[in-house]
């Protein structure tokens, strides 16, 4: 089984930090393990769907800059105030092959937050201008790009030309 090994380190980091959750431990500690042990199960349940919809959905996307880490799976958002660095879910899914942008780099903060905001679902907003305006993935990377920040996982260069 070529993706064995893959899942048991998925499973094993995602355990890992279940585990460490602070709320976790306290109900360890005060001898609810039964319960701990049952939250913990749901944690890694959740994630483990997390990184199922960042892997087939088209748009999915993570995003890192001074403000955390964001997980975008069209019309939920998983996020946190550390970077990604810090936050083992989406360094998982990057792992994994999710497109990052990382505007850590970005100076220009004005412009960046001007920038429309990737689609949801698939559909395009045919006029781009306005509040509420959408782009495909690919076309914020290239606005978002222009401002300095670095991509991984680019999924733009799976497109033929």
């Amino acid at each position: 089984m070529k993706g064995f090994p893959m899942q048991t380190s998925v499973l094993r980091v995602l355990r890992t930090t279940a585990a460490s959750w602070w709320r976790h431990g306290e109900l360890r500690r005060t001898g609810q393990t039964a319960l701990a042990q049952q939250l913990e199960r749901q944690t890694v349940q959740r994630d483990l769907g997390y990184l199922r919809q960042a892997a087939t959905m088209p748009d999915a996307h993570m995003i890192c800059g001074e403000g955390g880490t964001f997980l975008h799976l069209g019309w939920t958002t998983v996020s946190t105030l550390t970077p990604i660095e810090r936050f083992p879910l989406a360094a998982l899914a990057v792992a994994r092959g999710t497109p990052f942008i990382d505007i850590r780099p970005v100076t220009d903060v004005i412009a960046f937050a001007k920038l429309p905001r990737v689609t949801r679902g698939g559909s395009v907003d045919p006029d781009h201008s306005g509040p509420g305006r959408s782009v495909s993935l690919t076309s914020y990377i290239d606005m978002v790009e222009e401002l300095g920040a670095s991509i991984t996982n680019d999924p733009r260069l799976c497109r033929s030309t």
